[in-house]
């Protein structure tokens, strides 16, 4: 299965922009969703189901841990697959998150283009895309 849209919930405009960067540099093709935290996340759900989630944990409104939660009860049928990106260390939320049967793969920040081909093995994207500089030949 080919990924066409990814979710990507996270209250740091930076990181948000790094993922959606990062997503395009995969595959040009897949929509990139954004939320600022587990609220706004379950709503955008409600309207449209990507193919994946990439998670935080710490973030205002609702955490990553209170939204999987209500994404098990509300979504556990058609659950698209879950990528944990935080800043917690902590084995405690590792292993807690890891307890959620859609979440497949939790990585640290900051981002790295390690953990990035990981991830993406993981949701299934393509293998990274060669970058061409402008007036080059292909």
């Amino acid at each position: 299965m080919r990924i066409k849209s990814i979710l990507t919930v996270d209250d740091d405009d930076n990181d948000l922009f790094i993922c959606a960067y990062t997503i395009r540099k995969f595959d040009p093709e897949i929509t990139t969703l954004t939320a600022t935290n587990g609220a706004e996340a379950l709503a955008v759900l409600r309207t449209t189901t990507p193919d994946a989630i990439i998670l935080d944990i710490n973030m205002p409104v609702m955490n990553g841990f209170e939204f999987l939660e209500h994404y098990a009860r509300e979504f556990s049928v058609h659950a698209p697959v879950v990528a944990m990106l935080t800043s917690s260390h902590l084995n405690a939320d590792r292993e807690k998150a890891m307890g959620y049967y859609f979440v497949k793969s939790y990585f640290e920040k900051p981002l790295t283009l390690t953990n990035l081909r990981l991830m993406a093995g993981l949701l299934g994207l393509p293998p990274e895309r060669p970058l061409t500089p402008p007036g080059s030949a292909p």
